[in-house]
Formats: C-alpha cells, structure tokens, sequence
C-alpha cells in the first residue's frame, strides 16, 4: 500500500470549517504531492481557500541558500500574485502584520526526524504566533523518514534552548510534524486551534523508501534518505573543526579534517564495537564551508543495519575518538551558531553539556549512553505514546 501525504488527502479531510477561509502557507522544496505538484499550485489553483500568503523557512522556500545560516529576504510571488515571508531572516517567528491577512495557517514541511533540523521550530514559533494572534492551524503530514519507533539521544535541556532546540525532545525523536504539532500545542498552546490532516497508510516501522513515495530534498545538505539516517549523530560535527561532509557530495556520511590519519581514527572506533555501521577510510576536500580546498583524512560511514545503527551513539563515538588521538588539533567551534551567541554550538546541538564535560574528561562511552538512554525512555514512557497519531 502506497502512503499518501497530507496533501494527497486535503481534498477528502479539509476542515468544512475552513472553507473560503484566508490561508497563509509555510512551504519549501520537498512540500509536494506523491505526483511531485507542488502544494502551494495546489492551493493556489484550489476552490478550498484563498491563498493570500507564503512563508519559508531556513535555506528558503526555493531551498536556494546552500550553507548553513545564510538568512534570505523575503519577496513577491509574480506567479501566484502573493507575498513571499521569511521565517530565517528580520523575523523567525510570523509577525503580526504577516498574518493581518490571513485566517489559518497551513503547514506542510518535511522534517528528517532530529531535533536539531529546524523546521520543527519553524513550526513551533508559528503556532506561537498563531496563537498570540487567534489564528488557527492546519499541519499537512509527513512521513518521519528514519521510522517512527527508534529513539535515541538526550532531552533538551532548556538551559540550552535555541533555534536547534527549542523545547524539551530527544534527539532522535521518531515523531512526525503532525506529532510533534500536537505535543506542542498540548504543553504550551492549548487554546490554539490546530488541525492535523492525517497521512493514509503510514505506520510506524516504515522508513522513507518503503512509502512509494519521491525523495525531494527538504534542503540543500540532505540529498538522500542516507543522510537523514546519520544525521541525528553526525550534525553534532557542526559543533567541532571536524568537517561533517558539507562541501561534498555526501554531506554527513563524509567526516573528516586535515590533522586526522584516517587509519589510526578508525582503529580506534573499532574499539567502541559500534552495531550496523563500518568506516572506510576516505580522503578528501570539500569544496566549500570548513577546511575548503584543502586534503582532509577521515572516514565514509557506510549504513550495514539501519535497524541496529545508533546515530548518536556513533556521533559522540567520533568526537571522543578525535578528542583523543589529536587533542592539540581537535577544537569546539566557538559561537555564534543558528542565532545563539554566548552558548557554545556543541552544548545547544547536545541540548547540555555534559556530552562535551564527559568527552573531555575522557569519560566511558557506555557510560555516557546510559545516563542519555534513561532520559530517552523515560521521554518514550510517558510523553510519547500520548501524542502518536499512528500506532
């Protein structure tokens, strides 16, 4: 059976309520259709609603800034006839002059199922405004592309909140944007009025590639499902001088630096028996963003088991590993990062501090999951289960 999105079932679940409302609608490049329509010509084109406004996010609604916080400027739709608003620019939260013209909302991004990928927050600061500004919303929703029963990772810590983390969620969160919509709006939205158009025939074992439908990147660094699978662990590289892969043709999969011997790196890995993965030894030079031009060794992280793999886990596995063998080489990145200018990008990308105290303190790896992993379960016992919409 096929998995049809929000989109695909807007027609037959529209909200009667809403109907000849004025819709705003927040979008980017992967927000279409299993017919690969885009939603904002469905809508534009539909007798449902007026559209009156678009909104986008981080990287764009075009997805046409490549790096990481780039702001763009929003601007006019001539093909629509609308305004275009930017959510990651002046404003990151809706203004109230960018909703005067609008009744509802409607949502339709694609999240990769990690805490630290924006959208989510996009999300979050619109029901925020939206319901500072009795307007309602309407969540289009996606398939969690990595499944929708793995957890992995600590809880934010609020100390630590930031625009990669802005309320308390795992890591590895294994909700979808509806889910998540709905969890928010129970914790601090309650009197918002919010809709979840459900997808058809989604459960929660299914990655992206057993749904039938088409990969479209949701931003310029996540070219394939493979990258949404190590994303969870490997965007904490962000956080070091350690390249994550950006500048390349597999971003995240790709790790590296031009101090570390490949070889000696993964012998030590070696020693952590990670489950589902193995580490080639690869050389390389990314063609923008850290150590561009220039010859880094590291490692292609090549996925043998997604069910037994831990992102995290492996993640925090390779910056111990190069804490360690170069500790006159290896360096945090020091702020500011995605709007966070006093905090540094590992502690707000962990959500704590204690992942880099433990590392530099040459702490036990399982021993650090453990104290992560009783916060995740305990996140999954209670939390979780409440605001599942598929089981």
């Amino acid at each position: 059976m096929p998995v049809f999105t929000g989109i695909d079932c807007l027609n037959k679940e529209f909200p009667a309520r809403f109907l000849n409302a004025r819709a705003g609608l927040l979008v980017h490049p992967a927000s279409v259709n299993c017919h690969l329509a885009h939603t904002s010509e469905i809508l534009s084109q539909s007798d449902k609603v007026s559209l009156n406004a678009l909104f986008g996010p981080q990287h764009g609604i075009h997805g046409h800034t490549q790096d990481n916080m780039i702001e763009w400027s929003g601007f006019r739709d001539h093909k629509i006839g609308i305004p275009v608003y930017s959510l990651y620019g002046d404003n990151r939260k809706p203004t109230r002059d960018m909703l005067s013209e609008i009744d509802l909302l409607i949502v339709d991004v694609q999240d990769v199922g990690a805490r630290y990928y924006t959208f989510i927050w996009t999300l979050d600061l619109c029901m925020e405004a939206c319901y500072e500004s009795a307007k309602s919303i309407v969540v289009l929703d996606r398939p969690n592309p990595i499944g929708g029963s793995m957890l992995e990772g600590p809880l934010l810590d609020t100390e630590f909140s930031s625009f990669v983390g802005l309320k308390p969620l795992p890591v590895r969160h294994a909700m979808t944007i509806g889910e998540i919509s709905c969890w928010l709006k129970a914790k601090y939205y309650e009197s918002l009025d919010l809709h979840v158009v459900k997808m058809d025939g989604w459960n929660r074992s299914m990655w992206f590639d057993q749904t039938g439908l088409p990969w479209v990147l949701p931003s310029p660094n996540m070219p394939a499902l493979d990258t949404a699978t190590v994303y969870p662990g490997m965007c904490l590289l962000e956080g070091t001088n350690v390249s994550e892969g950006r500048g390349t043709t597999r971003p995240f999969e790709i790790f590296g630096a031009p101090f570390i011997d490949s070889e000696r790196l993964i012998n030590r890995l070696k020693d952590f028996r990670l489950e589902g993965v193995f580490f080639r030894p690869l050389f390389f030079e990314p063609t923008f963003q850290k150590h561009a031009g220039k010859l880094c060794g590291g490692a292609q992280m090549h996925i043998l088991d997604r069910t037994k793999f831990q992102p995290f886990k492996t993640a925090v596995s390779i910056l111990k590993a190069v804490y360690e063998l170069w500790p006159h080489s290896f360096a945090w990145k020091q702020p500011p990062y995605e709007y966070e200018e006093s905090k540094l990008p590992i502690d707000i990308l962990c959500g704590t501090d204690k992942i880099r105290t433990a590392i530099e303190s040459e702490a036990d790896l399982d021993d650090m999951e453990k104290w992560w992993q009783h916060q995740t379960d305990d996140f999954k016992n209670n939390e979780f289960r409440e605001f599942l919409i598929y089981e």
